[in-house]
């Protein structure tokens, strides 16, 4: 993980953290630890490294945007996706694209991943191609913008924004992560289905209450 000073001093507070500065800066220095994992079906990985054999490929090159498959809010939400029968999609925060890639190989579709950083909407794109996805990305604020109605939808972001989100998410299922094993989001008009942690990392399956 990449972050400023701060960033550092909250983590330490909560982690036990290691760091190192990284030569030529964070920009192009984090190719050096981008290594790829492998997910239930998938390898998540940069185009510098082969796929193991026996998965299918999630190539991944972040540029400047976030995310990398390697984090653990982005393995779990991964985990719970894979047990899902495949439906429309959102990946809200799609970031590199990782969760939209593999949704279009589940056989999900449509498939939209909306993030408020255009470079992140060109990343994504970018990846889907490289991996042979159909993904319809656009710069979108999640909070503010009208959003597509789906049956299922993603969002590996920030605790507060998953609260916020739920209130106005026109979907019946949301994977949320993005928080730690001792958060717990107010499920307001939602239930959580099923919880995995790692790390000290949550993701929740969630689901609309039926009035």
């Amino acid at each position: 993980m990449y972050t400023d000073a701060a960033g550092e001093r909250m983590l330490r507070g909560r982690f036990d953290v290691t760091s190192r500065a990284v030569a030529g800066g964070w920009e192009d220095g984090w190719r050096e630890f981008h290594h790829g994992v492998v997910v239930g079906r998938f390898w998540v990985g940069p185009p510098w490294e082969e796929a193991p054999a026996g998965v299918e490929a999630i190539v991944i090159d972040p540029g400047r945007a976030f995310g990398t498959g390697a984090h653990p809010t982005t393995r779990l939400t991964l985990e719970l996706l894979q047990e899902l029968e495949p439906a429309s999609f959102l990946d809200v925060g799609c970031g590199s694209g990782v969760l939209s890639i593999a949704a279009a190989k589940l056989g999900f579709t449509p498939v939209t991943g909306i993030d408020s950083d255009e470079t992140a909407i060109e990343v994504t794109l970018a990846n889907a191609l490289v991996s042979g996805a159909q993904v319809d990305a656009r710069k979108c604020d999640a909070l503010r913008d009208p959003l597509p109605e789906t049956e299922v939808a993603v969002a590996n972001v920030a605790l507060d924004v998953v609260e916020q989100l739920l209130l106005r998410l026109p979907a019946r299922r949301l994977v949320a992560s993005g928080y730690l094993e001792s958060d717990e989001p107010r499920l307001e008009g939602w239930h959580r289905i099923e919880r995995c942690t790692d790390d000290g990392w949550a993701a929740d399956l969630l689901a609309r209450d039926v009035s």
